[in-house]
């Protein structure tokens, strides 16, 4: 139950986004916004959370993650209530659905990062690597449920998906109140400017894997949300399809890398090695598959040459995520992570606009440029991440260096 409680609040948190997908050309129409506005809903949301979340990460090293997750899932349906209320009573409601997009962001900052955290605090080992597979997998799976879940809400009205954030909020409060016991740390926490001195020295010994690490999540993260957004679009433009058969439609790619996320993750163990070669690898599918759609345009011969980068994000993500978690103390691992959790949120608020203005620009252009991003991410990978063991508590040439860290 305690691996359910954490596994319910990355799940929460990929709901803010991926549910007002299927609902956003009825929100264009109904609002009259343009097509930008509309993106704007998923990057004031993401801009507020990449802001916020390491300032929530320091409170979480300072005091606990318990103690910042509960009041930040609160902040969350508060934002989402604010937001629907003001869909259904007021005439001109794009300012204050901005506004509440922008307080879901702030407590989503205290969320998702936070229990990747409190994934490091509470388990070791081989089972870390395995919670935080299923960590990711719950983040995919509500990435999954969410198109389905906004497209049946919006059959009644576009704006009842705002309403549904308080209730599943409201479980997940429930799930970590209960079932989520911290252990209780008898030192004391260390002095702000110690705490800033040691992030310094991470930073600087560590810095180029981590934030190379850091850029691999990121650009997963990217193109997930911009092709999320390429596709919506095109559904109903070009091929007449909304509804719960659209949103069962933009689930596909992402069912393909949840299952893809659960079974890297429970195989992955600690060897770091293995870790590096199939990041590479999943930065290759990546290339493949954006480099690939160029010439598709068939609908299900694109989502199945989507899927092959789907694999690739699935590949990626819990190798990335374990390699950034374990390698840090529990005295600075949640502002560590909450850098990782703000470069995630960039990533998705960079994604919908900018896939805006690449499709208005060129079809062509905007899968020629994606699989070029992605080819000198990998490469990055593959330059600056030196793994030469397979147990970085065994081999001080690997970049884990705990000494530091």
């Amino acid at each position: 139950m305690t691996i359910t409680a954490i596994g319910s609040i990355p799940l929460i948190m990929t709901l803010g986004n991926s549910m007002l997908i299927p609902i956003f050309p009825a929100m264009k129409s109904s609002l009259s916004l343009s097509q930008m506005q509309v993106s704007l809903t998923i990057t004031v949301f993401s801009i507020a959370g990449a802001i916020f979340i390491p300032v929530v990460g320091y409170l979480s090293d300072r005091f606990s993650r318990k103690i910042i997750i509960l009041p930040s899932l609160i902040l969350y349906g508060l934002g989402g209530l604010l937001a629907g209320f003001a869909a259904a009573s007021f005439s001109h409601s794009y300012v204050w659905i901005l506004i509440g997009r922008t307080l879901q962001g702030v407590g989503a900052a205290g969320t998702a990062p936070i229990a990747m955290a409190l994934t490091g605090d509470l388990f070791k080992g081989g089972e870390q690597s395995r919670v935080l597979g299923i960590f990711e997998a719950s983040n995919g799976l509500g990435k999954v449920l969410s198109p389905i879940l906004g497209s049946l809400l919006g059959l009644m009205v576009w704006y009842a998906v705002f309403f549904a954030f308080p209730a599943v909020c409201l479980i997940a409060i429930l799930l970590v109140g209960i079932f989520v016991k911290e252990k209780r740390n008898l030192q004391a926490p260390p002095p702000f400017n110690k705490y800033v001195h040691g992030l310094l020295d991470v930073f600087k010994y560590e810095g180029r894997w981590l934030l190379t690490t850091y850029l691999a999540g990121g650009t997963c993260l990217f193109t997930l949300f911009g092709i999320l957004f390429f596709l919506s679009d095109v559904l109903e433009q070009t091929y007449n399809i909304d509804g719960v058969i659209k949103g069962f439609i933009l689930a596909i790619p992402l069912l393909i890398m949840v299952t893809t996320s659960y079974i890297t993750g429970s195989k992955i163990g600690q060897n770091l090695e293995k870790m590096k070669k199939i990041a590479v690898l999943g930065f290759i599918f990546m290339t493949i598959s954006y480099g690939s759609l160029v010439f598709v345009e068939r609908l299900v011969p694109f989502l199945a040459v989507l899927g092959i980068s789907s694999v690739g994000a699935g590949l990626i993500l819990p190798c990335v995520n374990s390699i950034i978690t374990g390698a840090v103390k529990k005295e600075r691992r949640g502002f560590v992570t909450s850098l990782y959790g703000s470069v995630r949120f960039l990533g998705v608020a960079a994604g919908p606009p900018i896939f805006s203005r690449l499709m208005d620009w060129s079809r062509t252009g905007m899968f020629i440029s994606l699989a070029v991003f992605t080819l000198i991410v990998g490469l990055l990978v593959l330059l600056l991440i030196r793994v030469k063991g397979k147990d970085g508590k065994k081999n001080k040439a690997t970049p884990i260096r705990y000494k530091y860290l």
